[in-house]
C-alpha cells in the first residue's frame, strides 16, 4: 500500500520551541521549554518517515460563551457575531509540525444546550485534552464549568485528560472587572488542576497563543507516552501512524460515534 506524500505545514502552524503560558500563577504546571527526552526524541527521527501523531481536545461550556467563535478565530480567522448555537457537535482539525513531527490537532466543538448533552457526550470519549470555556462577564457561566468538568471526565480514564479553563469575551470588560473575575477564575483553575486563559475571539487576543500552548503540550504527552511504551526498544519516535492513500484524512469521525438525533 502506497504512503501519500502529504503537503508540508503551514509555515503558521509550525512550533519549535514550548509557547509559554498566560501567567505563572495560572497554569498547573509551569513549564516553559519541551521535555528534554522529548526534544532529542525528535531530533533523533528517521527523515524519511512520515510519522502522524494525532491528538483530540474537546470544548464544553454552557451556551453562547463564545466557543464556536473562539474555533473559527484559530482555526478560520474569523469572527461573527450572530452564529448560530450548535447542535449536538461540530470539529475541525489543525495540521502543525512540532519539534519537526507532524501533528493533527481535532478540536471538537460541543453544544452548550442541555438537550444535546446526550449527543455531546458521547464525543467526550478519548480526549486528550478538555477545555472549558466560560464569558468573563458572566459569573454563573464559570460556576458551571466545574459540572462541565465532571461530564467530561467521566467519559475518559482517569488521569489521561489535560484541562484548561478559559475565559472569552476579555474585550468586554475594563481592566479592573478582569482582574476581579481573573482571580476567582484561577482559584477554580487550581481546583480543578487545569491551566487558565483569558481571550477575545472579537480582537483575536491571546487566541493564536492559547491554542499553541494547548497542541504543544498535548502533543508532549503523546510522544511522552510513546517513549513509555517503547522503552527498551527499537521503536522510532514519530514513525507510527502512517498517513496512506487510501485513508481520508478529511473522514474525521470514521471512529466517532454515530449522531442520535432522538436520544433526547
Amino acid at each position: 500500500m502506497q504512503n501519500l506524500q502529504v503537503a508540508p505545514v503551514s509555515r503558521s502552524r509550525i512550533i519549535s520551541h514550548m509557547p509559554k503560558p498566560y501567567s505563572p500563577e495560572s497554569c498547573h504546571q509551569y513549564q516553559t521549554q519541551f521535555d528534554a527526552g522529548v526534544r532529542a526524541s525528535c531530533q533523533q527521527r528517521g527523515a524519511g518517515a512520515i510519522g502522524l501523531k494525532m491528538s483530540k481536545a474537546v470544548m464544553v461550556g454552557d451556551l453562547y460563551v463564545g466557543k464556536t467563535s473562539l474555533i473559527n478565530r484559530f482555526c478560520k480567522n474569523v469572527f461573527d457575531r450572530d452564529y448560530k448555537a450548535t447542535i449536538g457537535v461540530d470539529f475541525e482539525i489543525e495540521r502543525f509540525e512540532i519539534l519537526g513531527i507532524p501533528f493533527n490537532f481535532q478540536i471538537w466543538d460541543t453544544a452548550g444546550q442541555e438537550k444535546f448533552k446526550c449527543i455531546a457526550s458521547a464525543y467526550y470519549r478519548g480526549a486528550q485534552v478538555i477545555i472549558t470555556a466560560f464569558d468573563l462577564g458572566d459569573i454563573n457561566t464559570l460556576e458551571n464549568t466545574r459540572r462541565w468538568v465532571q461530564d467530561a471526565l467521566k467519559e475518559n480514564e482517569p488521569d489521561t485528560c489535560s484541562i484548561f479553563l478559559v475565559g472569552t469575551k476579555k474585550d468586554t470588560l475594563s481592566e479592573a472587572e478582569l482582574e476581579r473575575t481573573e482571580q476567582d477564575a484561577i482559584r477554580l483553575a487550581v481546583e480543578l488542576q487545569a491551566e487558565y486563559w483569558s481571550v477575545s475571539a472579537k480582537t483575536g487576543e491571546n487566541v493564536k497563543d492559547f491554542f499553541f500552548r494547548v497542541a504543544s503540550l498535548a502533543f508532549e504527552q503523546s510522544m511522552k507516552k510513546e517513549l513509555e511504551k517503547n522503552r527498551g526498544s527499537t521503536a522510532q519516535i514519530g514513525a507510527g501512524n502512517f498517513i496512506q492513500l487510501d485513508g481520508n484524512l478529511s473522514d474525521k469521525k470514521e471512529n466517532e460515534p454515530q449522531l442520535n438525533m432522538n436520544c433526547c
